[in-house]
């Protein structure tokens, strides 16, 4: 058995909600880094990559909504979060309704 093969088994075996989930989580993770949210602040705030990693996690959260069952309420809060962190960490803040990913989730 080849490596691949093996890591192809293990991924067949995990349901595509969680899939999902994990990839939101690792976007979560990077846009609140780039937020300054992380434990040394600022040093890697950058609100442009921000605003980036934001709006990608709204459009998998938005399209995958029907199908993520129980994950699908904690990944749009934390969504919301991440938003409404983004609005207190710029300095000029978005309209309401034109912040990061607002267009697919709507004004938060």
């Amino acid at each position: 058995m080849t490596p691949d093969s093996s890591a192809a088994r293990d991924i067949a075996d995990v349901p595509a909600a969680e899939v999902i989930a994990s990839a939101a989580v690792h976007l979560m993770s990077a846009a609140a880094v780039k937020c300054g949210l992380a434990e040394e602040g600022d040093s890697h705030k950058d609100l442009d990559e921000a605003r980036k990693l934001i709006t990608a996690l709204a459009g998998l959260v938005t399209a995958a909504r029907p199908d993520l069952g129980v994950h699908a309420a904690p990944l749009r809060d934390g969504l919301q979060s991440l938003q409404r962190a983004f609005r207190e960490a710029s300095p000029e803040p978005d309209e309401p309704g034109e912040g990061p990913g607002e267009k697919l989730t709507g004004r938060v």
